[in-house]
């Protein structure tokens, strides 16, 4: 396990605020590791009576343009005067000598993240309001006009979703620790069936329940979408896809072998979901078999390189042992979807 004060050092990292931060200045700092992320990393940063949250890259080699701060920074910066429930930036630090890496703080969000059962205070009937939320607040991500808050040149959207084909098979190269012809077969699907049209949009690119703060008691409000380092222009229903791929329904198994929330009795469907998103958005959908396999077969990529990291003894939590069965389940589960 690495010492916090290794990853984010106090004596380095206080004294940046003192020159960049009125609030608190001088006092002293403490900061907690926090959060269940296996990709940036979070930390609780507390000084008198004020507190930040911190994002810094993880430990090990990072493939290029990965966990870049100080865009993941701009994404936030360019969203507070829209209606996209995401957290507030405070300061961005490019300069890796202060902590070792880029870094950058925002406001801590008051809420709960719901990872396994949803806190006692909602009701099963709070589940189904809980996924209309999910839904609400991706649409309202999905209206922002880009060129309107100044991030029109933050991706192509046209022809991302071939580019997203093309750049995941360029990482399986990088990531792989392993023979896995699924991943392989799932390529060649992907590249012939990629969309001849498709909508274009600000995406989160990594959104799920376990990304989204809800306000602690009910009634339940989504108060904040977190994780952005994936955010681009692209498009939409890639978000839409990746969310389907986290909500497994009630009897079906996970690719992780543990149960997850939505599963619980109240949540809605995910056909459920599709019609609110439809609806919410204006958007043609029509069969979304494309954006659910290639949502999983990232998700395999990606996760392979967290075992990579693991294996190189570079992760800080165990929980990544369990990548060396899950990583192939994906990629079987993404091949039997597609029928490659």
């Amino acid at each position: 396990m690495v010492d916090v004060d290794e990853l984010v050092p106090a004596g380095p990292l206080g004294a940046f605020l003192d020159e960049h931060l009125d609030d608190a200045r001088g006092q002293p700092l403490t900061v907690t590791k926090t959060g269940e992320g296996r990709s940036n990393l979070t930390f609780v940063v507390r000084r008198g009576e004020r507190a930040w949250v911190l994002r810094r890259p993880p430990l090990g080699d990072l493939p290029e343009t990965a966990h870049d701060m100080m865009r993941e920074h701009r994404v936030l910066s360019a969203l507070v005067a829209t209606p996209v429930r995401a957290p507030r930036p405070v300061v961005a630090c490019a300069d890796p000598a202060v902590i070792g890496v880029p870094f950058y703080l925002m406001e801590v969000l008051d809420g709960v993240v719901v990872r396994g059962d949803p806190p006692p205070a909602f009701a099963p009937g709070d589940r189904a309001v809980m996924s209309d939320e999910m839904i609400d607040a991706l649409a309202e991500l999905h209206r922002v006009d880009p060129d309107a808050v100044g991030l029109g040149d933050l991706g192509r959207p046209q022809g991302y979703t071939a580019r997203q084909v093309k750049r995941w098979t360029k990482q399986w190269g990088v990531m792989a620790t392993r023979e896995l012809p699924d991943v392989d077969a799932v390529r060649g699907w992907l590249e012939a069936s990629v969309p001849s049209e498709s909508p274009s949009a600000l995406v989160h690119g990594d959104y799920k329940l376990d990304n989204v703060v809800f306000a602690a008691a009910p009634p339940a409000r989504l108060v904040g979408i977190l994780d952005w380092e994936m955010a681009t222009l692209g498009d939409p229903l890639a978000d839409l896809g990746y969310l389907l791929v986290f909500w497994p329904e009630a009897g079906e198994d996970t690719v992780w072998g543990v149960p997850l929330p939505t599963q619980l009795p109240g949540f809605r469907t995910r056909a459920e979901l599709v019609e609110r998103y439809q609806a919410a958005t204006g958007l043609a959908l029509g069969d979304l078999t494309f954006y659910r396999t290639l949502a999983l077969w990232k998700l395999a990529i990606l996760s392979e390189g967290l075992y990579k990291r693991y294996l190189a003894g570079k992760a800080d939590s165990e929980w990544f042992a369990v990548l060396e069965r899950a990583v192939p389940a994906m990629a079987a589960r993404a091949r039997a979807w597609c029928g490659a």
